[in-house]
């Protein structure tokens, strides 16, 4: 279980290190590299030589307290032997003055007492057993720990020992002043090539991330849409293989949106020819109602008033008056159908003019209370192809909202931005549920879905059972340079 807990701790800190060192930009990933290897070569290398020559040093030191004691004890044999104090004494000092590292020296005869040393006044105070040397060995030498750093004491037997022993101590000091001398000289180089190693991976990283950030550059401005920027090729190198795979890339988008462009422009004018051709016929059929059987219809309204004024039978006028009740409510139906298949005033003045028109009428055939909001539309045409299809789509939302919503009061509102008209129309009917209108039972909802498909548009459908409906229609548009924010109410 530890493990386990011990394991998932692991990749959370390697997932979180992972995340911060992701974050940073790669020129300064770059530098790190370089200026972290810089520094660890330069800390390794320092602490290398520092131990390398810590060890040499006092190996020398060793050496020369080696034969500076062996010298030491050679001539001060007859001395020792003759009892020349005073001569000791010179000896011990002319030694200290020649190796100005000898921080003492001492001798000591066959009976164990000091006759000769360095200290002047007084001698420290357990330095004499701190080291002995018997007559058999050559020499014998221990390094003293003290309140002024490290020393070599080396103690060599005089006449073989039966002369006494001569010691002699030699301070470490040297030592670590040249060590640390060295240690800062590596330390200081360290830093200069430290410096010298940022300053040219800050040039090398620059070079590198220059052609790179180019290309992020250029990439933004082919995801908004500007598929002409091509790169400039640096090297030939895997950035210049990136370079080439870009402009190849660009190169094939702006190909696709040029097909593109040409393939909207033909369905646009398909599209066009399509609500062209829809609207034509209705025009057909409205010229044939009004010209065809609206003068037929008349004819025969004529005809049953000359058979009630020539046959005066009350049974018979009366038959004859139902009849042109009839008939006319057929010859006025008729009349509006011909206005709905084409009003004449959506082609004279707009689309604004057309459904103020249409909600009138919608109004005045219906108990409904329809207010009508238009955004954007004053004294602005539109395409004629969008203002037939946003006619047609609010034209077949209100008939259904007549027909089958039992509604009391309904909205239609269009609003025009700069690249779209919006068309919502709201009842408060009976509602119904929208997952089920592609069956053949809905095929005004259908109707207004590919209406508004056919202009790259789209229908959202809000409802539910009980609470009414609203439909949103959203229809682009290319740029234009007019657009109005205040609404025109009417109603």
């Amino acid at each position: 279980m530890n493990a386990k807990y011990a394991q998932h701790r692991l990749i959370i800190w390697f997932t979180r290190a992972w995340n911060v060192l992701g974050a940073v930009n790669i020129r300064a990933k770059i530098l790190g590299i370089v200026l972290g290897l810089v520094v660890l070569m330069g800390v390794a290398a320092t602490i290398e030589v520092r131990l390398l020559l810590e060890r040499t040093l006092t190996s020398q030191i060793y050496e020369r307290s080696v034969a500076v004691g062996r010298d030491l004890a050679a001539r001060a044999t007859d001395l020792v032997l003759m009892q020349d104090y005073y001569g000791l004494f010179r000896l011990l000092r002319d030694t200290q003055i020649n190796n100005p590292d000898v921080r003492y020296a001492f001798i000591i005869d066959s009976e164990g007492t000091i006759v000769a040393h360095t200290f002047g006044r007084g001698f420290p105070v357990g330095l004499r057993d701190a080291n002995t040397v018997t007559a058999q060995e050559h020499h014998r030498s221990i390094l003293l720990t003290t309140d002024e750093g490290d020393i070599w004491d080396t103690a060599v037997p005089i006449f073989d020992g039966r002369a006494g022993i001569a010691r002699v101590g030699l301070s470490l000091a040297a030592r670590e002043q040249t060590v640390t001398a060295v240690t800062g000289q590596l330390l200081l180089t360290t830093f200069m090539v430290a410096a010298i190693g940022i300053t040219a991976a800050a040039f090398l990283t620059w070079i590198l991330t220059r052609p790179i950030l180019q290309l992020v550059e250029l990439t933004k401005a082919v995801a908004q849409g500007d598929f002409s920027q091509r790169a400039r090729r640096w090297a030939d190198d895997e950035i210049g293989a990136l370079t080439d795979a870009f402009n190849a890339m660009s190169e094939a988008l702006a190909q696709a949106e040029r097909e593109r462009h040409e393939r909207e422009q033909m369905r646009t004018q398909y599209v066009a020819q399509i609500i062209t051709a829809q609207e034509e016929e209705r025009k057909r059929i409205a010229r044939e109602l009004h010209d065809s059987t609206s003068q037929a219809l008349t004819s025969l309204l004529v005809g049953l008033r000359s058979l009630a004024d020539r046959y005066r039978l009350p049974d018979l006028k009366q038959q004859v008056d139902d009849l042109r009740g009839i008939v006319g409510q057929v010859l006025n139906d008729l009349h509006v159908l011909a206005r709905q298949l084409r009003p004449s005033v959506l082609d004279d003045l707009g689309l604004a003019a057309a459904l103020q028109r249409y909600v009138a009428d919608c109004r005045a055939r219906s108990k409904l209370t329809i207010d009508l909001a238009l955004i954007g539309l004053d004294n602005v045409r539109l395409m004629p192809v969008v203002e037939t299809a946003l006619y047609r789509i609010v034209q077949e939302a209100l008939t259904n909202v007549i027909r089958h919503a039992h509604a009391t009061t309904a909205s239609v509102v269009i609003e025009r931005r700069s690249d779209r008209i919006r068309a919502i129309i709201e009842d408060d009917g009976c509602g119904f549920d929208p997952d089920t209108t592609h069956g053949d039972g809905h095929l005004g909802l259908n109707g207004i879905r590919e209406r508004a498909e056919l202009l790259n548009g789209q229908l959202i459908i809000e409802s539910a059972p009980g609470h009414g409906t609203t439909l949103y229609v959203e229809i682009p548009l290319p740029p234009t340079s007019e657009d109005c924010d205040e609404p025109h109410f009417t109603g």
